[in-house]
C-alpha cells in the first residue's frame, strides 16, 4: 500500500503554500481582519488544494511512467520499478478528487471553481489526446498557469466580493512559468543527450539550451513588468522593492546552473540556504515599505514635469 501513497507526493504539498500571496494580497487591498474564521478558511482552503495537487501527482506518475524511465533520476519513480494496479491508482484518483471537491464546497462558489479549474489543468496537462505538457512552450505555460490559480485560490480563501487586479494574476502566472523554464533548462542540462532528453519528454525535441535560456528571461521580464505595474500602482514606495525582486530571479537563475540543480525539485529548494534568507530579506523589506510613507516618491509618480 506505501507505493501507493508514495505517487500522491503528500511531501510535496508544500507547494501549496503558494496560496498564501494570493491570502495577503487580499487582507492588504480589501482591508478584511484575519480572524479564527479566516484562519480555519486558510486551513480548509489549503487542505483541498493538496487533496486536488495529490490526485493531480497521481495520474502524472501514472501516465509519464513510459517516458521518466529515460530520466536519470525520476527512473527509480514508484509507478517505474514497481508493479501496480491500474484500478487502484484509477480509484485513488478519483477518490483524490472528490475529497478535494467535498472539501473546497463550504468556502464558496468562486473557490471550488478555482479547484476544479486546478484539477482541469492537471487533465489537460498529462491526459492524451491534448496533454499540453507535449507541446513546445505550451508545457510550461500551462503547468505555470497552476501558479496563477493557487493566487486566486488564496484570493478566494479571504473574499468572494472581489476579483484581484489583473495585474498581479499574470505577473504571478509569468513568475510560474519562469521557475518552470528554469526547472526544464536545468533538465535538459542534466541529461546531456537531446535524444534521451526527447524521449524522457516530448517537447525536449524542439527545445534547447539557448531556447529554454531565451523563454526564462522573457518570463522573468514579464513578470516583474507585472508585478511592478501592481506595486506601483497601489503603493509607490514597493518601487524600492522591484531591484530587489529581480535580484531575487537572478538568485535562482544562477541555482538552475547547479549540478542536480534544486530548481528541479523545488520542494528541496529549503536545501539552498543562501535563497531563504535572500526571500525572508525580501518579506522583511516589502512589510517595512508597506508601513512607510516616502513623500519624495509620491512626487516623482505625479504626471507632471518637474522643473528645477
Amino acid at each position: 500500500m506505501n507505493k501507493y501513497i508514495r505517487i500522491m507526493r503528500i511531501d510535496h504539498w508544500i507547494k501549496q503554500l503558494f496560496i498564501l500571496p494570493g491570502v495577503l494580497f487580499a487582507v492588504i487591498l480589501t482591508g478584511q481582519e484575519i480572524t479564527l474564521f479566516y484562519i480555519g478558511r486558510m486551513a480548509q482552503g489549503f487542505l483541498a488544494t493538496c487533496f486536488i495537487a495529490s490526485a493531480n501527482y497521481v495520474i502524472n506518475e501514472w501516465l509519464d511512467a513510459e517516458f521518466d524511465r529515460y530520466h536519470p533520476i525520476k527512473k527509480h519513480r514508484t509507478v517505474v520499478e514497481n508493479n501496480m494496479d491500474p484500478r487502484i491508482v484509477y480509484g485513488l484518483y478519483a477518490a483524490l478528487t472528490l475529497v478535494g471537491f467535498l472539501i473546497a464546497y463550504p468556502l464558496g462558489l468562486p473557490f471550488l471553481l478555482m479547484i476544479v479549474w486546478l484539477w482541469i489543468m492537471g487533465v489537460l496537462y498529462n491526459v492524451k489526446p491534448v496533454r499540453t505538457k507535449d507541446i513546445v512552450y505550451v508545457d510550461v505555460l500551462t503547468e505555470s498557469l497552476n501558479n496563477a490559480i493557487r493566487l486566486l485560490i488564496g484570493w478566494f480563501i479571504i473574499t468572494d466580493c472581489y476579483f484581484p487586479p489583473i495585474s498581479i494574476v499574470i505577473g504571478y502566472w509569468m513568475s510560474g512559468a519562469f521557475l518552470m523554464a528554469t526547472k526544464r533548462f536545468s533538465e535538459y542540462r542534466m541529461i546531456g543527450d537531446p535524444k534521451t532528453a526527447a524521449l524522457y519528454r516530448k517537447s525536449f525535441k524542439d527545445y534547447t539550451e539557448k531556447s529554454l535560456l531565451i523563454s526564462s528571461f522573457f518570463y522573468a521580464m514579464s513578470a516583474n513588468l507585472f508585478i511592478g505595474i501592481f506595486l506601483i500602482k497601489y503603493r509607490i514606495e514597493l518601487i524600492i522593492f522591484m531591484p530587489f525582486l529581480m535580484g531575487l530571479f537572478c538568485y535562482y537563475f544562477n541555482i538552475g546552473f547547479k549540478k542536480d540543480s534544486a530548481v528541479q525539485r523545488p520542494e528541496k529548494l529549503y536545501r539552498e540556504r543562501g535563497l531563504l534568507i535572500y526571500v525572508l530579506a525580501l518579506c522583511t523589506l516589502f512589510l517595512l515599505l508597506m508601513t512607510v510613507r516616502i513623500p519624495a516618491l509620491h512626487g516623482l509618480a505625479d504626471n507632471e514635469l518637474i522643473r528645477f
